[in-house]
């Protein structure tokens, strides 16, 4: 008994001294804190970094500090998320400047627009004003310490009452702190963390608390990577964001980050490439930044980096978005711990309280410039937009012509995403020409004589160019075997995405053209009355598409015609879609009309099944479509993006929902219930999918399933011989001689011991003998590449004649033989191919007339695989009716003739 007694007495002075070092550990030394204000121990039970606080925990002390301090603290929501969470942004400052908050945010949106204020009215502003600065953390759930540094932030601004530099910040600036941006994905984070934590944390990143299972915390509900969505609004996360940023403008923009658990910490100036729009004042404000960052890092002694890694020249990250606006946008990057303490590579000990601290640390180091900046920062940002005004007004790109033909669904899309974004739209109550371009009444114009100029040329222009050194240093790069630091995709333009034509002009806007708020649905109608034969719904558009889904949900019974039929002197497609009155009963044309109205399409009665020419509606080529039942491959070895923006897309973009099956169940026989399997980009199904399963699955299309692989990691499991599901074949690098030409692989010589001599008279030759006999093409980081349809294949119904994609990594598949299947969809010719973004010129010539959609026959059933993703952060919508072609046109298909 005196044993187990000395025992817990030791234990509780073990505890105790653990305990006395923690409160030892000081965020800011020295700083003495008001004791009305809760500390996190009062509220959630544990200190600053002692554990990863969930998503309800970080509200509830938000709400709490609200509470003690409502004359400084004021909380805002700002969005949900799909599952319902919470956003919220706290705006903190003095209680002078949160009293004044409301009139604040009209006169920084007054100063945002100097076509309404004047230089006299904008200095006065700027004299009275405090700035304002926006902290984001946590876009990433699995990022674990900036939501801990944002309650931390808000506490010491809050609470340390006399040190100097939070009476500056609170005095000259407000600071809006946005905790966490992805609630959804910081919670699946907290629960797997949870329940892979034991007796106490484990150092060893092979520990299961550092890693997390399937799809892991990073993305949100829909497996969405937020900080790739802000040119795009897909999220309702990200949408709430831009509407906030605009309602206060603030002129600095912060997204806090992890990596890497054996780095440092990183913060701006960003690596190149430059997004080509920022200017030299804001690369100035960016020093600003990062010289005070550096200043506090060096007095606590962080280690920090700048310049590497991180660029900026994609405009749908958290803090490029911004800078387009005239603010200056930073990311800073945290090693992560990823749990509570953590080995580095190094031998270091790293806990997760010290990388809430850096985070905090640079949080109000950036406060506090832009606090002692104040005048300079609010001057720089009424600059940038004066001057976007006038080189709007006087550039050579004055305008730019949205027609609204081809999809105008889309065209509506892009009108309204363009006016989410704080864009003017304007159009036209009637037809004309501009620049040399006809366009129809209710087509789009944007004037460039607007603030948003930059963010307009970011979204509509075909390209926006790299630094022409930096690809220069790319190439040097890639010819030593080095990798190339193209951080992410290269092209973006919205119209080349969406397949829609945008026409920049050199010309003011027609006086025909009013500002207006466009819609994302323009409402459609029946045309023609009530019908006593049906009604037709021409196929092409994403709006006929939804009517489709939503048709199909009803219950309505549908056919699609696969050729071309002329009625009343009217051309329909093929696709066509025939709604009898005869098959669907009373109140028709009612669900029509109502359907019509909340998805755009257009629909048309007609009273004869009489046609001037091509097929009636009695034909064998006009094909029922029915309501098919769609599996989703879910879990290992799926890219959790393509899983989840291929689930988006179909349940929320076009409301049909779909079963996700964890893929290791795809070799059971209950999958008969299913019509129609997607398999997502990833690899290692093989892995995954015994040869058991890949029998039955085999037996499942040829008895009528349509399989469907997305992206070059399904397409290369469907390809494998092993597999032997789709007949092409993923190709190495062309090998070239010193012209140029190219040259057959040779078989791989043998091992020895020894070889014969060779003498090696040049560095030329050298470096010849260097390379490997077979590579893989260069990885490509994402371009935008045009392709061509079959005219006459049911994939390709109602769509385009020529596409836009995405081509991104380096596999490259052979075309499909004609006795196999058919290559629907083919990539340009090497010179047609590139549409936007910087591709390497070996890639760009044997890229060239390679398949993008192979469709092969098999038995009753279909394999169809897209060499690229067409789901890739849905926001290829001009991909979508062929994606959604292979989905539902398909079950008619396989109940005939199983091809083309």
């Amino acid at each position: 008994m005196k044993r187990i007694t000395a025992l817990a007495f030791l234990v509780c002075i073990a505890l105790a001294s653990l305990s006395q070092a923690q409160d030892k550990f000081e965020f800011w030394p020295g700083t003495q804190y008001d004791q009305s204000v809760p500390t996190f121990k009062q509220v959630l039970g544990f200190d600053p970094g002692e554990r990863v606080a969930s998503h309800s925990e970080i509200m509830r002390y938000f709400d709490a500090l609200e509470q003690a301090k409502p004359g400084q603290i004021k909380i805002f929501e700002y969005a949900r998320s799909w599952e319902g969470k919470k956003l919220i942004y706290a705006a903190v400052g003095s209680e002078a400047n949160i009293a004044r908050l409301p009139q604040m945010g009209e006169r920084m949106r007054r100063l945002a627009d100097p076509r309404v204020t004047s230089d006299s009215e904008a200095r006065q502003i700027i004299a009275e004003m405090p700035a304002f600065t926006w902290l984001a953390y946590g876009v990433h759930g699995n990022e674990i310490s900036s939501p801990d540094a944002a309650m931390m932030t808000a506490y010491h601004l809050l609470a340390a009452g006399g040190d100097s530099v939070v009476d500056a910040i609170l005095a000259d600036s407000v600071v809006f702190i946005d905790p966490t941006q992805n609630p959804d994905g910081r919670d699946r984070f907290v629960h797997d963390f949870n329940i892979a934590e034991g007796l106490e944390p484990q150092e060893s990143q092979l520990a299961a608390e550092h890693n997390e299972p399937w799809p892991g915390g990073r993305t949100n509900h829909y497996y969405f990577d937020m900080n790739r969505d802000w040119i795009s609004l897909t999220q309702p996360e990200t949408e709430g964001r831009i509407k906030a940023l605009q309602q206060w403008w603030p002129v600095v923009v912060v997204d806090l980050h992890e990596m890497g658990t054996n780095s440092t910490y990183y913060f701006g100036p960003e690596a190149v490439p430059y997004n080509p729009f920022k200017t030299e004042q804001q690369h100035r404000n960016t020093d600003l930044y990062g010289k005070n960052n550096a200043r506090w890092f060096d007095r606590f002694g962080f280690d920090y980096y700048t310049r590497e890694v991180f660029d900026g020249l994609y405009p749908g990250y958290g803090d490029s978005w911004p800078m387009l606006y005239g603010a200056v946008g930073m990311t800073y990057e945290q090693a992560s711990v990823r749990g509570l303490v953590v080995r580095k590579s190094n031998g270091e000990l790293m806990h997760f309280r010290e990388s809430v601290r850096h985070h905090f640390v640079a949080s109000v180091s950036t406060a506090e410039t832009t606090a002692v900046n104040r005048e300079r920062l609010l001057r720089d940002f009424y600059d940038h937009a004066k001057r976007s005004v006038e080189e709007g007004r006087t550039g050579s790109v004055r305008s730019f012509i949205l027609p609204r033909t081809g999809d105008a669904s889309l065209v509506d899309k892009l009108a309204n995403l363009l006016h989410k974004q704080g864009v003017e739209v304007a159009q036209s109550a009637s037809a004309g020409t501009i620049c040399g371009t006809s366009y129809p009444a209710g087509s789009y114009g944007v004037s460039m004589a607007q603030p948003a100029r930059k963010l307009i040329r970011n979204l509509l222009d075909d390209d926006v160019p790299m630094d022409p050194d930096f690809l220069k240093e790319q190439e040097r790069r890639r010819s030593i075997g080095l990798p190339d630091e193209i951080y992410d995709i290269t092209a973006w333009s919205l119209p080349i995405m969406f397949n829609v034509e945008a026409v920049s002009c050199g010309q003011a806007l027609p006086g025909s053209f009013r500002q207006v708020s466009p819609q994302a649905v323009t409402p459609g109608s029946v045309t023609g009355g009530n019908a006593s034969v049906g009604y037709l719904v021409p196929w092409g558009s994403t709006a006929a598409a939804k009517l489709l889904t939503g048709a199909l949900r009803k219950g309505l019974k549908i056919y699609s015609a696969d050729k071309v039929f002329v009625q009343n002197g009217r051309t329909y497609p093929r696709g066509t879609l025939i709604i009898k009155t005869a098959d669907n009963g009373t109140g028709l044309g009612t669900a029509l009309n109502d359907l019509a109205r909340s998805t755009g399409a257009e629909v048309v009665a007609t009273n004869s099944s009489w046609v001037e020419s091509g097929i009636n509606f009695g034909s064998d080529n006009v094909v029922e479509i029915k309501r098919p039942k769609v599996a989703l491959a879910w879990d290992e070895p799926t890219s959790s993006y393509s899983a989840g923006q291929t689930r988006f897309i179909l349940e929320r973009q076009y409301g049909f929902p779909v079963t996700p099956v964890r893929t290791s169940q795809l070799g059971s026989r209950d999958i008969a219930q299913f019509d129609v399997i997607i398999l997502p980009d990833g690899f290692g199904y093989s892995n995954v999918l015994g040869a058991g399963a890949v029998n039955r699955i085999k037996d499942w299309v040829s008895g009528g399933g349509t399989l469907i692989g997305l992206g070059s990691g399904a397409v290369s499991f469907l390809a494998d011989p092993k597999t032997g599901m789709l007949a092409v074949a993923r190709e190495n690098a062309v090998k070239t001689d010193k012209e140029g030409k190219p040259v057959p692989e040779g078989k791989p010589e043998e091992p020895a011991a020894r070889v014969p001599g060779k003498l090696i008279t040049s560095e030329g030759q050298f470096k010849g003998l260097i390379k490997a006999d077979t590579s893989s093409p260069d990885s490509v980081a994402g371009v935008l590449v045009r392709a061509k349809t079959d005219p006459d294949h049911w994939v390709t119904a109602g769509v385009s004649n020529n596409l836009n994609a995405i081509f991104r990594g380096n596999a490259i598949f052979t075309p499909i033989k004609m006795d196999d299947g058919i290559n629907a969809a083919y990539f340009e010719g090497p010179d047609e191919l590139l549409a936007s973004g910087y591709m390497w010129e070996e890639t760009r010539k044997q890229l060239a007339y390679k398949p993008f959609v192979v469709v092969q026959p098999s038995g009753r059933g279909n394999v169809i695989g897209f060499t690229q993703d067409p789901t890739i952060r849905a926001y290829l919508d001009g991909l979508n009716v062929i994606f959604l072609n292979a989905i539902f046109r398909r079950s008619a298909q396989a109940s005939t003739y199983g091809g083309k």
